[in-house]
Formats: C-alpha cells, structure tokens, sequence
C-alpha cells in the first residue's frame, strides 16, 4: 500500500564523506562538523526559530544508497559478521524503509545565501545524504538505565594508527587529527581480516590506503581522491 503523504527532502548533509567506506557507523563517535543546507523551498528563517536554543538535534534522514535491498536478518559488524540478528534489533541500512536516525550537537544558526544552515558536530551521514526532518533532542530523550544487547560487544573496538612522515605531509593539517580517529574506529568490514590486503578511504579531497596487522593500522599511501559520482 501507497503511502498517501510521501517523504519531502528538506535538507541535505555537506560535508568531507564522499564515500560510505569510513564513514563513523554511529553519530557521535568522531567530532566531524557537517553543515546542514536546506532545500530551496524549506529556507524560511522562522522555520528553524528557536533552534538555537538547543544544542542538540535530531537528524532523521534517508539511507540512499541502501534503497530496495533489505533483510529479516543482518549481520551486525559489532558481532564480528558471524551472527545474525534481526534487522528490527539492528542499526543496519537495509530495511523495510530506509531511514536513519542520528543525534548530533548543534555548533551554529548561521544566516547565508543559501538560508539558515545548521553547523553541527558527529554526524554519521554521507555527504548529500537526503534529510527528512530536524527535531530538537532534549534530556529526556535521555535514558540512562538503557540496556545495550549486543552492542556492547563492540564498546572496546579499536586500532592503533601508524602514519609515516611522508604520507603525514600529503594529509591537509586541518584533516588530520579527524582521519586518524576514523582510521582508528577500523572502517574495515567485519569478515576482513587479511593483513596483507591494502583498504582505501577517502576523505574530503584525499584517499588514504593501509593495512592492518595485530591491532596496528599503518597508512602505506595517501593521493588525491578520484572524482565522485553525482
């Protein structure tokens, strides 16, 4: 059955994932700043009035590039991907309806040519990912006696990170800092686990190339990153 009142996109995330390999699997895991641009027809000031008074919000956006593949069961890469657990017990993009939920702290209203664009900090969102609508996150929305199931088996999860000085140069300074923190998250999938293999991440106008060996991530390659597809 149709929906009778169809998704609108609102707004779309700017910033430098320009590729799902890398990308935070959760939001708040690295301080990465997004900005938040408005659709043409959603750039009404009074729309977002009141807004800065919070300093964090809701995201509630569109996996699109997940569309039309969705399972009863997944493999959650905090089990390793050698167990399934249902889609509905899970965070993974392939569902029923594609959508995706994220909390992010809000830096700045800032007033532009584009509209009031929100800067905000720890999104998990690729860049131009659709967004469907933006809601404040109040304490509350806060439960401290949460239990989190099978997701505490990835708490501890993470890589140490190696990068030559001659790879270090071609990093731009101000990226840096934020691609050792997605190194060290290890973007790897789950069922990879070949030391020898060389990954590629790309992050804003570079692509990174490692390996991984003991718990050791060791950048062995940084160029330009290649053209991206619209």
């Amino acid at each position: 059955m149709k929906a009778d009142h169809p998704m609108n996109i609102i707004a779309r995330i700017r910033n430098g994932y320009k590729e799902k390999f890398g990308i935070p699997r959760q939001s708040g895991m690295v301080d990465n700043v997004s900005l938040v641009v408005f659709e043409p027809e959603y750039r009404a000031p009074e729309a977002v009035r009141g807004l800065e008074d919070f300093n964090y919000i809701w995201l509630i956006w569109d996996f699109s590039e997940a569309h039309g593949r969705w399972s009863p069961t997944v493999r959650p890469p905090v089990l390793g991907g050698n167990e399934r657990m249902g889609v509905f017990a899970t965070r993974s993009p392939h569902r029923p309806n594609p959508i995706g939920l994220s909390s992010v702290r809000l830096l700045e209203v800032r007033e532009g040519a584009e509209g009031p664009v929100l800067v905000v900090e720890g999104a998990d969102l690729m860049d131009g990912t659709p967004i469907f609508d933006i809601k404040p996150y109040i304490p509350r929305d806060c439960h401290p006696d949460a239990e989190e199931g099978f997701s505490r088996a990835g708490r501890d999860r993470g890589l140490a990170v190696e990068i030559p000085e001659e790879a270090r140069a071609k990093i731009p300074a101000e990226d840096l800092e934020h691609i050792k923190k997605l190194l060290a998250l290890d973007p790897r999938p789950s069922y990879h686990r070949d030391p020898e293999r060389v990954y590629g991440m790309t992050y804003g106008g570079v692509n990174v190339k490692f390996k991984v060996r003991e718990g050791l991530l060791t950048v062995t390659e940084v160029g330009p990153a290649g053209p991206q597809k619209d």
